[in-house]
């Protein structure tokens, strides 16, 4: 059910007060326009939320660029988090992993007629897509992340709010995970509550939007993962692919901040799954290749597999010391993200509209 994965550290609470305490000032000068700010030309979407990760951002910009790129040319701009590298870059596929960062890099090889740019200072880096030769022509930009950015008018916000995990259940850092208040969510155009459950009832749905009160401007959608089939991460040919079984024994790898959905999820398949889990884009040490070695070896059953996400494959992939064999047995399990209540017609004409209209 919804709600099922909040902790709150109740003994933190007088801390979260001083930080929303500080949120809340920082709203204030944006709101009566001490601190400024701009606005673009071009179509911006701003695709975020206000809690610490694990909302499935990726795979929502993916399905966003899946809508956007036959019509138009696409920037994603994002901050890049845990790069070696400061600044403005402009990706290529040959761009190393380290120097745009993971989410970056697996959007830029998944969609290679996208211009996917890093940059920490969001306004600084559109400028710099609006004026760079290479790039001026670009005809809207996707903000990864950016919802506290508020530096950056966008034409368009779509938050994001994890099934598992629904904003109106949290509370502020440090004691929950919310890096704004609730009430932020009003400055949402679009709310998507992803990660949902396929067999979702009618009355979830009714008790989830109810729960969100939203405004009437704002416009609620329901988002679900669906897996494309296996592939292996070291693979001559990419073409080749793996079915999952109910015989697999699956070590599932990953370094995402919400794996818990995918668990439930290949549980369906198989009961044999031994979890893995590091902290969001983990970067791989020697001890933890021991570790997955180690782990590995001791798997029973004469079909085992590791199965790991998109964003670690782009950080596995480039990690040394994986022995022969468990570099053949590693598997990369894409997702898609699918709009729910047969609305994902509905969800990306609104998207097209504004684009349109701003254009």
């Amino acid at each position: 059910m919804e709600g099922d994965l909040i902790h709150i550290n109740e003994w933190l609470k007088p801390l979260s007060l001083l930080y929303g305490a500080g949120v809340w000032v920082r709203n204030l000068l944006f709101d009566s326009g001490v601190l400024k700010e701009h606005r673009f030309e071009r179509p911006v979407v701003c695709i975020g939320n206000i809690t610490v990760g694990g909302t499935g951002k990726t795979p929502h910009t993916e399905l966003l660029l899946g809508m956007l790129l036959p019509k138009y040319k696409v920037g994603v701009l994002s901050r890049g988090y845990r790069r070696r590298s400061h600044g403005f870059h402009l990706a290529t596929t040959s761009t190393p992993m380290d120097v745009i960062g993971d989410e970056p890099w697996q959007i830029k090889q998944k969609y290679p007629d996208a211009i996917v740019a890093v940059d920490a200072n969001r306004r600084a880096g559109i400028e710099r897509l609006l004026s760079d030769p290479q790039t001026r022509d670009v005809d809207v930009i996707l903000l990864d992340d950016a919802f506290q950015h508020r530096y950056v008018r966008a034409g368009l916000n779509i938050l994001l709010t994890d099934y598992h995990r629904l904003l109106t259940d949290d509370c502020l850092l440090p004691a929950g995970r919310l890096r704004e208040s609730v009430s932020a969510k009003d400055r949402a155009d679009i709310v998507i509550v992803t990660k949902c459950p396929a067999e979702m009832k009618p009355m979830d749905y009714r008790v989830i939007q109810k729960s969100l009160d939203l405004k009437p401007f704002q416009s609620l959608y329901f988002s679900t993962f669906r897996y494309r089939p296996l592939r292996r991460l070291f693979a001559e040919e990419t073409s080749q692919a793996e079915v999952l079984s109910s015989d697999h024994h699956v070590l599932l790898l990953t370094g995402i901040a919400s794996p818990q959905q995918m668990l439930m999820d290949l549980h369906r398949i198989t009961r044999h799954i031994t979890p893995m889990s590091f902290d969001d884009h983990h970067a791989f040490t020697p001890r933890d290749i021991q570790r997955i070695e180690e782990a590995f070896t001791a798997m029973q059953g004469n079909k085992r597999l590791i199965v790991t996400t998109e964003k670690d494959a782009a950080r596995l992939h480039h990690v040394e010391g994986l022995s022969p064999i468990v570099r053949r047995h590693i598997c990369v399990l894409p997702v898609e993200v699918e709009i729910m209540q047969g609305r994902q017609s509905e969800f990306e004409s609104a998207v097209l509209d504004f684009v349109n209209g701003v254009r």
